[in-house]
């Protein structure tokens, strides 16, 4: 057991108030640094700072209410049916409180931040695979300060293992485990310079929306390994061939290889 990572980080912030919690600190941690960087991006782009800010808006509303959904429909959709008012970040029981948003899918929250872009564009007159490509370099990296928030959360965590760098997440049980929520950070570190680099040097030669292809289909095929290493998230998964993080994976890792193969040689702005 000492050779293992003994992993007991509480939730908040300080130990006498019940906010801020880690997971927003790495949520507005990753909002703060990607806007930094889109915000380059659109200045070598010759676009206006103030549209990097309204757009923010706009994603992160999208992201919420489509995680959010996306979790109640792919994964409780019968507890919500019958408890519809824990769909808000309140509860009434015994007395009205805040109780934060306990559940959020990312491939609900892709899907809400794809509606927001497209929204955002029409509205400005934007191209859409234009600016897709320019949100699919940062989306890695507020990707990966999301799950150092899972992780500081001991959620999502890992199956067990004997691996030397295994995680025994205390909070939870005392069993060492794949630190699968590590594993997705980095790969979202790696994703965001290679994404990053593709941008600076291949955006006046490739097609509209590549960029754009290419993070979607990379993310979602790692995100679909990585949950070779995670417990399921509900129970009905349990019997199921792939969880229904691979399941979902695999219709956004398709798009993104079809988006590749029609835009990639076809520079026409859309």
């Amino acid at each position: 057991m000492l050779h293992y990572i003994i992993w007991d980080v509480r939730p908040e912030v300080f130990s006498w108030a019940n906010v801020p919690r880690w997971y927003g600190v790495f949520w507005a941690t990753g909002i703060f640094l990607s806007i930094y960087v889109a915000s380059y991006i659109f200045k070598i782009e010759k676009r206006q700072r103030s549209e990097v800010d309204e757009l923010t808006l706009y994603l992160i509303i999208g992201t919420l209410v489509g995680a959010r959904l996306g979790h109640i429909l792919f994964y409780e959709p019968l507890h919500y049916w019958q408890h519809p008012i824990e769909i808000l970040p309140v509860s009434v029981t015994p007395s009205f409180h805040f109780t934060g948003l306990a559940g959020l899918a990312s491939h609900g929250g892709g899907l809400g931040l794809i509606i927001a872009v497209f929204i955002f564009a029409r509205r400005k007159k934007m191209g859409f695979l234009w600016l897709l490509d320019r949100i699919a370099v940062v989306v890695p990296l507020c990707g990966a300060f999301i799950r150092l928030g899972n992780l500081m959360n001991s959620e999502m965590i890992g199956i067990p293992t004997t691996m030397p760098w295994a995680f025994v997440f205390a909070q939870v049980d005392h069993l060492p485990r794949h630190p699968a929520q590590l594993y997705e950070a980095i790969y979202c570190v790696f994703l965001f310079g290679l994404v990053f680099h593709l941008w600076r040097s291949k955006r006046n030669r490739w097609g509209s929306g590549t960029l754009f292809g290419v993070t979607l289909s990379t993310l979602f095929t790692l995100r679909f390994l990585d949950e070779f290493f995670k417990i399921n998230q509900e129970s009905f998964e349990n019997n199921m061939m792939l969880n229904m993080g691979q399941i979902l994976s695999i219709p956004f890792i398709i798009v993104g290889l079809l988006i590749i193969a029609v835009r990639l040689h076809k520079p026409a702005p859309l």
